[in-house]
């Protein structure tokens, strides 16, 4: 290879962790609000700026602490649920398979409708 097709393939990348860069932080909205989903049915929704613990149907506990929800307790055989790292962005989930609940993030804004929707 020569030195210029090393600039190009550095050139190539730097947009792309540029493009994508742009696109995580522009996602951050500001605080949001946590949905729970037991089941497929809505059991609550909460905002990620109030501290809170919530009991969940009495099988886990789900924590919300600095902006961020994190499921604390389960009483599911793995607890893999447990051992996610705490969600924040808009997106961003923890599901527990064995108790059939779905907790995630939906943005502090109403979602538009964007270029690849038309």
């Amino acid at each position: 290879m020569k030195k210029n097709d090393f600039l190009l393939i550095g050139l190539v990348l730097l947009i792309a962790v540029s493009v994508m860069g742009y696109h995580y932080l522009k996602k951050d909205t500001g605080p949001g609000k946590v949905v729970i989903r037991v089941d497929g049915e809505t059991y609550g929704t909460y905002d990620l700026s109030e501290e809170q613990t919530i009991d969940i149907q009495g099988t886990n506990i789900l924590e919300i602490h600095n902006g961020e929800a994190r499921m604390s307790e389960a009483d599911c055989p793995d607890r893999l649920c447990v051992h996610q790292k705490a969600i924040s962005r808009d997106g961003e989930s923890i599901i527990c398979l064995p108790n059939k609940i779905v907790v995630s993030v939906e943005g502090g804004e109403d979602n538009e409708i964007d270029a690849v929707a038309n």
